[in-house]
């Protein structure tokens, strides 16, 4: 599944160089302080890329999708975190909670996901830091929704989002080896491939053509990093999304 991500200010350069028409909404309003590594059981607003009467606009959407039935505190502590994913074998199955905002569709903007491997011999799990190899930024399909519960202090509905995932191919199962979810990885492709996404006139047999694709293995880069869920300072003084020696063997731990 996909729980850690990062972006940055320059992910937003990135955006709008890649879509030079796009509208920037006033409400667009991120902390890029802390934008090296969100969880998303943090629920904080990452930028998304969407369309609204025709125009591509750039958001802050919060991650973990609230659903329509989600009207009290109680249901949203309930069900929020499991709603961080969507799975790509549900979006169109009827019965699923999915489908019925099939027609919500965004593109969460990104430098790279991080994912979490079990390697032999080391206590804890490794954190990976995965990104495209020839571009600087994902965009990542997703599912959004309007959380019917008012902002306390604005009164406006929060847009909020889930991830699309998928099957992982070679070098994600790899990666993401141990867990319930194992083997899974966001729908990544190449940024002006991912824009297809929220075309306006997509049908569900579209949809469905989108969601199968499995982006090659070479396409992307993976390499260790520090924990990325703790408060704890990284020994060396980098970023969580540089690389980290182990020191244990590190052509093991690395993928070219």
């Amino acid at each position: 599944m996909c729980h850690d991500l990062s972006f940055s200010a320059k992910t937003v350069e990135y955006i709008t160089d890649l879509i030079p028409n796009i509208v920037i909404d006033n409400a667009f309003n991120i902390d890029f302080s802390v934008a090296s590594h969100v969880l998303s059981m943090s629920h904080k607003n990452c930028p998304a890329v969407y369309l609204k009467e025709g125009t591509t606009r750039l958001m802050g959407f919060e991650w973990g999708l609230v659903a329509d039935f989600m009207k009290t505190e109680e249901l949203l502590r309930k069900y929020r975190n499991q709603m961080a994913n969507a799975r790509s074998e549900n979006i169109l199955d009827k019965k699923s909670a999915w489908y019925k905002i099939r027609q919500n569709r965004c593109l969460i903007a990104v430098n790279g996901i991080y994912e979490h491997r079990r390697v032999e011999g080391v206590k804890n799990k490794i954190p990976y830091f995965i990104q495209l190899r020839e571009s600087k930024c994902m965009l990542l399909p997703a599912i959004y929704n309007y959380s019917p519960i008012p902002d306390i202090e604005t009164g406006e509905l929060r847009g909020t989002f889930s991830i699309i995932t998928r099957s992982a191919n070679e070098l994600m199962k790899q990666i993401h080896n141990e867990g319930v979810n194992k083997h899974r990885m966001p729908v990544i492709m190449e940024p002006k491939q991912a824009l297809q996404w929220i075309n306006e006139e997509l049908t569900d047999d579209h949809i469905s053509k989108f969601l199968q694709y499995e982006i090659p293995a070479d396409a992307l880069l993976a390499h260790p990093v520090y924990m990325i869920r703790t408060t704890k300072e990284r020994p060396d003084g980098k970023e969580k999304y540089e690389k980290y020696d182990y020191g244990v063997k590190m052509e093991e731990l690395l993928f070219t």
